[in-house]
């Protein structure tokens, strides 16, 4: 059986932080997988950030609640449902994603989640497993499954990679450049033309 995993932010929703940096004008907020490759090092940053700023969990979750998925995003999104099954691995966190996978019709995510102190003040974060991207996949052909992966940062590639199939979903130049052999979709229309053809529908 042939199974989709998929990046969540940049593919489907908007990205999280990007729209937070917009709210607060906190330029460096900006910076996301696409920008910096290290996960831990762009955490760190963000977690600095929100601290020297005063910044509390409420303040991101009601940038969040003004959030709605990108235009065409539930429609691709109920097409792949309607053929095979998908799961988003992200690097976001269970506090934020809530209410944006209820506007996705709540596909499975498996993410990270925060610690977050009396004050609302965000202290850390957990990861679920290092690499949990490439290893959720690696999981996955263990079950012996048929995996496609797609998604659009640098993050992404090593689920990309790991999967039977993969390719990029409109991804920065910067990725681009970086692994220019990685197959590319750049719209929801290509994205289900290569997913149609990689399932043989």
């Amino acid at each position: 059986m042939k199974i989709l995993v998929a990046d969540l932010e940049g593919v489907f929703l908007p990205e999280i932080w990007i729209n937070v940096a917009k709210k607060t004008g906190i330029e460096e907020l900006r910076l996301t997988t696409r920008d910096i490759s290290d996960y831990n090092v762009l955490m760190k940053k963000r977690l600095s950030l929100l601290k020297e700023n005063n910044l509390k969990i409420q303040d991101i979750q009601n940038v969040i609640a003004t959030l709605e998925p990108l235009e065409g995003a539930l429609d691709i999104l109920n097409w792949i449902r309607e053929h095979t099954q998908i799961i988003m691995l992200s690097d976001t966190f269970e506090e934020f994603a809530k209410p944006l996978i209820a506007k996705l019709n709540y596909p499975l995510l498996l993410c990270h989640s925060l610690t977050i102190d009396k004050k609302g003040n965000i202290t850390d974060y957990i990861l679920r497993i290092e690499n949990q991207k490439k290893e959720a996949v690696k999981a996955l052909k263990a079950m012996n499954y048929h995996v496609i992966a797609f998604g659009d940062s640098y993050n992404d590639i090593g689920m990309i990679k790991e999967a039977d199939q993969g390719f990029f979903f409109c991804p920065p130049d910067s990725v681009l450049n970086d692994f220019p052999d990685i197959p590319v979709t750049g719209n929801y229309t290509e994205l289900k033309t290569m997913i149609a053809s990689l399932l043989e529908i």
